[in-house]
Formats: structure tokens, sequence, C-alpha cells
């Protein structure tokens, strides 16, 4: 197997969805973020054996959006590109897809990450309205249609919104939000640890902005209009522990403990890496950001779909054989509050390792102050095609500028999965 190196990467920043639709495309953001890592790139882009992108809900007219983004990033007709969709962990599956091509020998450069744009995801109609429609079109005659227009009810126009559809799983009837409380119920977390920890993210990623942690990472954005956007705009630099208090339960508001602001939030945003083997780094004397070693996948009930990081990293870490303690930081999806300190309470239950994982001893929560160190998906959001690619750029970024180590960053998947990514790098200037 050839090693597999990231050699650059960058992201947009993250923009939460308001009432109307935002001011990028998907592919817009793909594009936005790409663009200055295949201009700073010492080849032609034409060299990029292919583009791995991964999203969830592209526009009707993006259809294949990785061959969309690949042509408008001039990389050339021949240069092949494909799409894969994993939920919430698309973009980390886009870089596994990526690290197997370039381990294998198939590829050497290759152009991966993530995009979506959760404000566009489209409204459509009901079946009733789709079928009302089909019989009108197929009515022949003035006395066929106006039985046909007859048929008519108001009812007809009730909207269908896809993105609450997609973050609902079809099987077990439960939003994702409602089994963040399974978990919350299930390892007994309060409402104030959950808001505590959601004030800890928006803290840790307003002091890595502060102290320009993040500029290496992230590309201002320019709209129509003439905005300009340097960060993240969900970061709620001015929220506190009476404010996340006062906010109602969302999923369960009788007797539930998740609200929006211990939640992730709807947001539009992309991340895109460049990948490249042994002898690609060598031919053209490429800087080298930090090694991908490799990834694990695990299922889960979806009940319960908060807990696949739990499966997928000790899975991982077996594989390897490192324990937690050998981590110099993990990126774990702020899906919510409660799915992050549920990992951490499985991690560290000896009846879940018993019985869950098949361990005779737990593996051990990871150290808190390792553990998003930087923020994550609570303050900056989780555009769900892009996360998983761009924990895994937060990541090398910050285990370089930290002296270098292994690092994993993992998410819990809709549907009951898990996916992590081992990584390493050595010390020295991002």
């Amino acid at each position: 197997m050839n090693k597999v190196y990231v050699v650059d990467g960058a992201r947009t920043p993250l923009l939460k969805a308001r009432p109307e639709p935002g001011p990028f495309s998907a592919a817009d953001l793909a594009v936005a973020c790409a663009r200055p890592v295949l201009l700073r790139a010492p080849f032609a882009p034409g060299e990029i054996d292919e583009t791995i992108v991964g999203c969830v809900i592209p526009a009707p007219d993006e259809a294949n959006i990785a061959r969309i983004v690949s042509l408008r990033l001039g990389l050339g007709r021949h240069v092949p590109a494909y799409t894969v969709q994993r939920n919430c962990a698309s973009g980390l599956q886009a870089l596994a897809s990526a690290w197997e091509r370039i381990a294998l020998g198939q590829a050497q450069l290759v152009l991966a990450g993530g995009t979506e744009a959760m404000s566009r995801a489209p409204i459509q109609w009901n079946p009733a309205m789709a079928g009302w429609l089909g019989g009108l079109l197929r009515a022949r005659g003035v006395g066929a249609r106006v039985k046909a227009l007859a048929r008519f009810r108001l009812g007809y126009l009730k909207p269908v919104y896809s993105l609450l559809l997609g973050l609902t799983d079809p099987l077990v009837k439960l939003s994702m939000g409602q089994t963040a409380e399974v978990l919350a119920h299930r390892f007994g977390i309060t409402r104030e640890q959950q808001d505590a920890y959601a004030l800890q993210s928006h803290q840790r990623l307003a002091a890595a902005f502060d102290a320009g942690h993040m500029e290496h990472e992230v590309e201002i954005l320019f709209d129509t209009r003439g905005n300009i956007y340097t960060e993240d705009d969900g970061l709620r630099r001015d929220t506190d522990m009476d404010k996340l208090a006062r906010l109602k339960p969302v999923f369960d508001p009788k007797y539930g403990l998740v609200t929006s602001g211990n939640s992730s939030q709807v947001t539009d945003g992309a991340a895109m890496l460049l990948l490249a083997g042994e002898d690609a780094v060598k031919r053209h004397k490429l800087n080298v950001l930090g090694e991908l070693l490799g990834h694990e996948w695990a299922g889960v009930d979806p009940s319960q779909m908060g807990l696949g990081p739990v499966q997928a990293v000790a899975k991982l870490l077996a594989r390897f054989k490192l324990k937690m303690a050998d981590l110099k930081q993990m990126e774990l999806n702020e899906a919510f509050a409660a799915q992050v300190l549920a990992c951490q309470a499985a991690w560290d239950s000896p009846e879940y390792a018993r019985a869950e994982l098949g361990f005779d001893r737990p593996l051990g929560r990871m150290d808190p102050e390792r553990l998003n160190p930087e923020g994550g998906a609570v303050a900056c959001g989780h555009p769900v095609g892009a996360s998983g690619a761009r924990l895994v750029l937060h990541l090398l970024h910050a285990l370089r500028r930290k002296g270098g180590g292994h690092g994993v960053a993992t998410l819990c998947i809709g549907g009951g999965q898990g996916g992590a990514m081992l990584v390493r790098t050595e010390g020295g200037a991002a």
C-alpha cells in the first residue's frame, strides 16, 4: 500500500442557514475553497487524476456535483469525477475513497472533500399534488381537463421540506435531535451539562479565530452583493449559560433537554483537500501537511446513531494498536452536545465495552482538553456533506501547530453509522 498525504486544503467560512436560500450554491462553495488550493500548487490543474466530492443534497441542477466542481475549476474534461453520499460523513467518505485510490496505486493526485448548501435544500410538492398534476397533464379535451381541475384540493399545496425529511430516520421515525434525546436519557446527561459543553464550544472557536489559528484553514468568501465572510457566522461570542438556559427544547417540548443552543447549526459550507501519493510528492517537491493512515466504519442502532463514533474509533485504534492516550487530538463532530458527551460516557463505560464492543475493559474517554480544543459544530455549524473533510483539515493544521503526532477525526452518521480516520503529522509551520 502506498502512503497517502494531504499536501494542502482549505474551507469556506460556515454560514448559518436563514429562512431564505443562502448566497452560494454547493458548487459555488466547493469552487471557492478549492481554487486557492490549486493556485498554490506547483503543477497544472490538469495533472490531477480525479475529483471526489461528498454532498448530501445537491441542487437539481448539480447532478454529480463533483464533475461540475472539477470542470469549473479548470481541471479539464479528461479528469474524471464522482460524488459520494454517506449522510453526515460524506466529506470523510470522499477522503476515504481518495485514500484508497492512491494507496492502491491507481492515482497520485486527487482533489477530494465535501460541500453543502443546506439553506437551498429543495422544497417539493407532496405526492397528492404530484398525482393531481399528472392527471391534469394526461387529460385530453376540455371536459376531461375541467374534471381534472375540479379534483384539486387546497391540501395539495402543502409543501414537503426535503431537509426535514433528510434529518429524520425513515425506519425508526426519529429525527436526529430525538436520537440525541435518547442518548441523553441513556447516559443521564443533564441539560446543564449540555449547555456547558455548548458554551465551551463557542468560547474555544472564538479563541481560535482570535489567536489566528484558523487563518491557514479558512478562505474569505465574497458574494455578489459585496458582502465579505471571514469567519463562521454561527459563532455566538456573547452567549452564556443564562442565555442558553432560556432556550426551550426543540425535539421534545415537554420533557426534552436538547435545544437549538446545544445542537449543531443548519449550515452552508465546503472543505476541499489535495491528496498526493509518494511519487507525486517527490516529483513536484510538495510540502506535506500530514499523512492519512487509514479509516474505519461501523454500524449502530439508528435510534442511537450518535454512538457511531464509539464503535468506529474502537475499531480504528484496535487495528493500529493505539490507545486513547496516544492521540494528540480528536475531532469529534458536535452534532449535539448530548451526543459528544454520550460518546465520552460510552468510551468510559465497562458495561458498554463488554456488551457493545466486546472488550474486556473500556477504552477510556478522550482527554477533554484534547477533544475539539478549537470548538466544533455546535459553534461553527454542520454542513453535512462537508463536515468530515473539515474535521480532517482542521485536525492536520492543529496537530502540526502543536508539534505533530497522531489524531482522529470522527463523526456520527444519520441512519446509525460511525466513521473515523487516523492521521499523523510532523511538527512545523502550517
